[in-house]
């Protein structure tokens, strides 16, 4: 596990948006597995900037995303879908023909979810897969629980994640208390994995993920057995680490 201190949110989404670069820059067809979310918005920008610079080419990358709420379409303003497109797609040379979100209206769930992994297994797996973290520990929408899911599936959300999630909604009412999300099998397979975090709300998670047992009530730290994890985060998420 990589560990990566930057001074402050914004050089952190900068290291961020250079570590996925690199990926693209090394492998033209990359299969990027991405993540929605307030921390990413930054590293997005600067990704847009790096590419009407020249710097990153995105007309051979394929996208697939963690996770999208249940009963939201891709045209409402809080689906991840709205997100991706708001925050990146739109602005980069990928072919939207190429970049996955879950189908949160799909009428069987279950085929919906077979049919993701499936579509990941013959792009030939993610490259990378960039990550979020939950105050909780979850991951895409992965919970504290006492079993973990491998692979794709429906998902309640906590009231954590709602609540915290309320934020983006006129009223708490308003957020979905569903998801389709990418499960802990799914994402451990990821060659590469990129977890950001900022902040000092982040502090404690973080050193529970960094020093902390592996258990499934806290599902990020499944992430330490993972051969190749990189870590970015500002030094007010970093406050907490021993090291």
């Amino acid at each position: 596990m990589r560990i990566i201190i930057e001074k402050d949110y914004e050089a952190m989404s900068k290291k961020s948006a250079e570590i996925l670069a690199e990926v693209v820059n090394e492998k033209p067809e990359a299969v990027l597995g991405l993540a929605t979310g307030g921390t990413p918005v930054s590293m997005y920008r600067n990704l847009i900037d790096m590419n009407k610079e020249g710097k990153i080419d995105f007309s051979k990358v394929t996208s697939v995303n963690l996770d999208e709420y249940k009963g939201l379409s891709g045209d409402h303003d809080q689906s991840y879908r709205y997100f991706m497109n708001n925050n990146l797609f739109n602005h980069i040379n990928i072919d939207k023909k190429n970049t996955y979100v879950p189908n949160g209206l799909a009428e069987d769930i279950e085929k919906e979810c077979s049919e993701y992994d499936k579509r990941i297994e013959n792009l030939g797996g993610i490259d990378l897969q960039l990550l979020g973290i939950g105050n909780n520990g979850h991951i895409g929408f992965n919970e504290p629980d006492d079993f973990l899911h491998m692979s794709t599936h429906l998902t309640g959300l906590t009231e954590g994640t709602i609540e915290a999630n309320a934020r983006f909604f006129d009223k708490k009412e308003d957020v979905p208390t569903e998801a389709i999300t990418m499960g802990l099998g799914g994402i451990m397979k990821a060659k590469k994995i990129l977890l950001i975090a900022s902040g000092e709300n982040k502090a404690e998670i973080i050193s529970k993920l960094v020093e902390g047992k592996i258990t499934t009530q806290v599902p990020a730290t499944l992430l330490q057995v993972h051969p190749n994890v990189t870590i970015v985060v500002d030094e007010a998420a970093a406050s907490l680490l021993k090291k």
